[in-house]
């Protein structure tokens, strides 16, 4: 059996990443979601329900048995040692599902695994021995707030102090192999240039 190509993608936030995960589905690739697994595993009935309320209360639950993300974000922005206690929690599980996912993917034929994970940089000594290729999708700053912005309706403020929690865009540029760069051009141009590193990967 043909071994799959295993291919990290990220992009700060407003990157445009995943439009291009989309695309890359488009294609045939199989798209591993770190961000949707955390939700899953954060939501009422999730892995990590148990791990939370014992170690953060009641208080960061809410009523339906879910992760109450509005208190833990404020929690996390006040407290940097949450940050780690959370993550402690959720990016163990995230790998394991994680794990398990590409068993199955790779039992099904998978040509090409794309870990779609939008912190790849801040772990990337993690991550890196796991991977083929690394591609970040990139574009400006100032049009990831301007997209982030429009998007979501919150404030430039808002916007930058997510971006500073994030890897810089020269640490991402430093991690990459394969660059699509994000700005001023339209979605049928960032699909072509999906589609031209699709083929250079021989896919």
């Amino acid at each position: 059996m043909r071994k799959p190509l295993r291919l990290g993608l990220t992009g700060g936030i407003g990157s445009g990443k995943s439009t291009v995960a989309g695309f890359l589905a488009e294609a045939g690739a199989t798209i591993l979601d770190a961000d949707a697994i955390s939700r899953s595993v954060t939501q009422a009935g999730g892995r990590a329900i148990p791990a939370l309320l014992a170690e953060f209360g009641e208080e960061m639950i809410t009523p339906e048995g879910a992760l109450n993300r509005d208190a833990m974000r404020s929690l996390v922005f006040s407290n940097p040692n949450s940050k780690r206690q959370l993550e402690g929690i959720i990016h163990p599980l995230v790998g394991q599902i994680l794990q398990e996912q590409t068993q199955t993917a790779i039992e099904a034929g998978a040509g090409c695994l794309v870990f779609d994970i939008p912190l790849l940089v801040e772990s990337i000594a993690r991550w890196r021995p796991q991977l083929d290729r690394v591609c970040v999708v990139d574009c400006q700053p100032e049009t990831q707030i301007q997209r982030v912005m429009d998007r979501s309706g919150i404030s430039r403020q808002e916007v930058a102090q997510i971006m500073s929690q994030q890897a810089t865009r020269a640490e991402r540029l430093a991690c990459a192999d394969v660059v699509i760069l994000n700005d001023g051009i339209d979605l049928a141009q960032l699909k072509q240039r999906v589609h031209e590193m699709w083929v250079s990967f021989g896919l």
